[in-house]
């Protein structure tokens, strides 16, 4: 099947923010007749009030993996009548990734995707923003919050503060940093040779945690001739792509780009 043959989207969201923060996304592809699904990662079911009110002792999220998040869209996705669209965000655009590894979609985009097992992150930026998620010499049986702090140099950065502040309550969720180390494990690992169906990989020119040489260096890695894979940088866009009030211009290519796909 063709990405453009496909008329259901999976949306997949990514660590740290609630999957409820893809409902505009939803919106404008269903007025453009595609049906669209955006489940929540294990154990993440709910508002972000309410996963943050399980705090501290929310031991079923804190214990979840790749592997779990993985396996959850994958039995979705295997429950559809026809292979999806997949189209991810950050820890969600690695699972993308490794969804189209599987052979499990029709056509695929990543947005500022975290890079699979092998690329290596060497930016300062991505350092400064991501480390604290991995709970180094922390308990892994407790959850990892992103300070107020964090989300505005991580995600929201040029951002008025209103704005930040307001995207912050609204989207901010407790995180297993088992699944966040999963990220630089083999279970995250990609075989860039095999063909696959076709891919976009979307950047942001203000990305701070996944800086846009980083999704450079992503896209870079796949060699398949018979397969397609596109790259595309927004120079205006931070890491908080989904939930920007442009995000209708990202949007818009990707509904053009499955289309000739």
């Amino acid at each position: 099947m063709k990405a453009n043959q496909s008329k259901t989207i999976v949306f997949v969201t990514g660590a740290f923010v609630s999957h409820l923060g893809w409902k505009p996304w939803q919106d404008y592809f269903e007025a453009k007749g595609y049906t669209t699904y955006a489940p929540s990662w294990p154990n993440k079911e709910g508002t972000a009030r309410e996963l943050r009110d399980k705090r501290p002792g929310d031991i079923d999220l804190a214990k979840t993996t790749i592997t779990d998040v993985l396996g959850k869209y994958a039995g979705f996705i295997k429950a559809l009548p026809e292979k999806p669209i997949v189209i991810g965000h950050s820890f969600g655009g690695l699972i993308t990734q490794l969804l189209v590894n599987r052979d499990l979609a029709a056509g695929a985009v990543v947005l500022h995707s975290v890079p699979p097992f092998g690329v290596i992150p060497y930016e300062f930026s991505f350092l400064k923003a991501g480390w604290r998620s991995l709970g180094v010499f922390t308990n892994l049986d407790k959850t990892y919050m992103m300070s107020f702090e964090t989300w505005q140099y991580a995600f929201t950065n040029g951002m008025s503060l209103e704005d930040q502040r307001r995207s912050y309550e609204e989207n901010t969720i407790p995180e297993s940093k088992r699944a966040a180390r999963g990220g630089l494990s083999f279970a995250a690992k990609v075989d860039f040779k095999k063909e696959h169906a076709p891919l976009l990989f979307i950047a942001g020119g203000k990305d701070h945690i996944i800086p846009a040489t980083l999704n450079k260096r992503n896209f870079n890695r796949y060699k398949s001739s018979n397969s397609v894979t596109d790259f595309k940088q927004f120079d205006e866009n931070n890491h908080f792509v989904v939930g920007l009030s442009n995000y209708q211009n990202t949007a818009s290519y990707i509904y053009d780009w499955i289309r000739q796909h």
